[in-house]
């Protein structure tokens, strides 16, 4: 069982087309904040990220950002979150929010997100980390996604511990405890096949 003090929140800097996404953002806030676990992101009051970290703020939980210096000198930084790292990079962002959290769920959103949310796969398939990750699909947003994930493993560019290692659901809560219960892939043993068998 993983202890969940922390979840990694990836999300768009854009509301969306749909009140759904806003909805949905506003619903993860409340909900971490009521079972309190840590909110950690990206640190914008912009989108999905402010409307998430302006819910759990008001509902008496506790949000880190982190923010590359040129966002933040843009002024997209959030100004009432419980603590704001700057870092440099957006390497670093991803780093540090990898330290901070326990696990990660990505709600929608454009390139930003699913370049942390496949840095977080990616890493997580090679060892770097052993944390949960979860995609929150809000009305069928990520149905595409999740069918080419289907395909990427069908055509055998995806093993199987790897296609299983990310939870999906529509209901956070039910996506939470897949979380609290999720394994991380046994990497260990998929390393030492890839010596014979170079499927990433």
């Amino acid at each position: 069982m993983n202890t969940l003090n922390s979840l990694c929140l990836f999300c768009g800097a854009s509301p969306g087309a749909d009140p759904a996404y806003r909805d949905a953002a506003a619903a993860f806030g409340i909900t971490l904040a009521h079972r309190n676990i840590r909110l950690i992101y990206g640190g914008g009051s912009v989108g999905l990220m402010g409307v998430a970290a302006d819910a759990c703020l008001a509902a008496g939980g506790e949000v880190v950002g982190v923010i590359p210096r040129m966002l933040m000198e843009k002024e997209v930084g959030h100004a009432g979150v419980t603590q704001m790292h700057v870092v440099e990079t957006m390497h670093d962002r991803k780093a540090l929010m990898t330290e901070l959290s326990d696990g990660f769920i990505a709600l929608p959103g454009g390139f930003g997100t699913l370049d942390e949310l496949f840095e977080s796969l990616t890493w997580q398939q090679l060892a770097y980390h052993t944390k949960p990750i979860g995609l929150l699909n809000v009305n069928g947003f990520f149905d595409a996604l999740i069918a080419f994930l289907d395909h990427a493993r069908d055509e055998r560019f995806l093993r199987d511990l790897h296609r299983e290692s990310l939870q999906v659901d529509t209901d956070l809560s039910v996506l939470i405890e897949k979380l609290r219960r999720a394994e991380a892939p046994d990497t260990g043993k998929w390393l030492d096949r890839t010596k014979q068998d170079k499927v990433i």
